[in-house]
């Protein structure tokens, strides 16, 4: 079996809306803190000489928002209600959505703007797929060479409602993405609202989670090394109670054969 990780990376060195912030304990700083821990909690005093070469662990803390790098959206992100009922959190939902058969659609020609169900139906078509409840779908954008850059936030295609509908019609649960967002840019939405006054072009992907339940997987990256169908996908989010998103390390899964 081969993996491939379609995972982005968590850098606070790439720019982000809500930056990173990434502090980091060296091992030394490590023996000195537990020292210091020891005496204070405990009462007892420990030389952190005395450890090998004076360092003991390494620790990182991290501030960030569960919508950094690669994630899973639960459907409590969407809105506090849904027509099914209490929409679940990402800690709620079932672990077999997260490793299933997947398809990736090819839809780069597109660049910035919105993909529609047309265009959809035609390239699951196109690749021979034949999609069965639970399949997990990704779309291939080409939005993740901007990774680590402004233009990841702005330069990007997103589903439209149609086409959000069309995949959950065939009983797809996971739908994930290349780009920063499973809907068009905030920036194209929003001009087309302002147009043609149609509320209907506002975060129509995410709004349709308000109807119908399920995921989307946001910030993938490597998509191009993938087949369009044969593998499977796993991306089990981290189980963050109460939360609306969840980290993922994504991985595809490819039989020898398919590769």
């Amino acid at each position: 079996m081969r993996i491939i990780d379609l995972s982005s990376p968590v850098d606070a060195t790439g720019w982000e809306p809500d930056p990173i912030v990434h502090r980091i304990m060296t091992p030394a700083e490590g023996a000195v803190h537990m020292s210091e821990e020891m005496k204070l909690h405990f009462g007892l005093e420990f030389d952190p000489a005395e450890l090998p070469g004076g360092e003991l662990l390494s620790l990182d803390t991290l501030t960030l928002t569960s919508h950094t790098g690669t994630h899973v959206d639960a459907p409590s992100h969407y809105g506090s209600v849904g027509t099914y009922g209490t929409p679940r959190t990402i800690d709620q939902m079932p672990l077999d959505w997260f490793l299933r058969p997947a398809v990736v659609l090819d839809v780069t020609d597109v660049g910035i703007g919105t993909i529609g169900a047309d265009r959809v139906r035609a390239e699951l078509e196109r690749t021979g797929h034949d999609t069965q409840p639970l399949d997990i779908v990704l779309l291939h954008t080409g939005a993740s060479r901007f990774t680590g850059t402004q233009r990841y936030f702005t330069d990007f295609a997103g589903v439209d409602g149609p086409a959000t509908e069309y995949l959950l019609d065939l009983g797809v649960r996971v739908i994930g993405t290349d780009a920063f967002s499973l809907d068009a840019p905030f920036g194209h939405m929003i001009r087309e609202y302002q147009e043609t006054g149609d509320r209907s072009v506002l975060w129509p992907a995410h709004f349709a989670g308000r109807r119908r339940e399920y995921c989307q997987i946001e910030r993938l990256a490597e998509l191009d090394r993938l087949p369009p169908t044969g593998f499977r996908v796993a991306c089990f989010p981290v189980r963050i109670k109460g939360a609306g998103a969840g980290w993922t390390r994504a991985v595809a899964l490819l039989d020898e054969e398919t590769v």
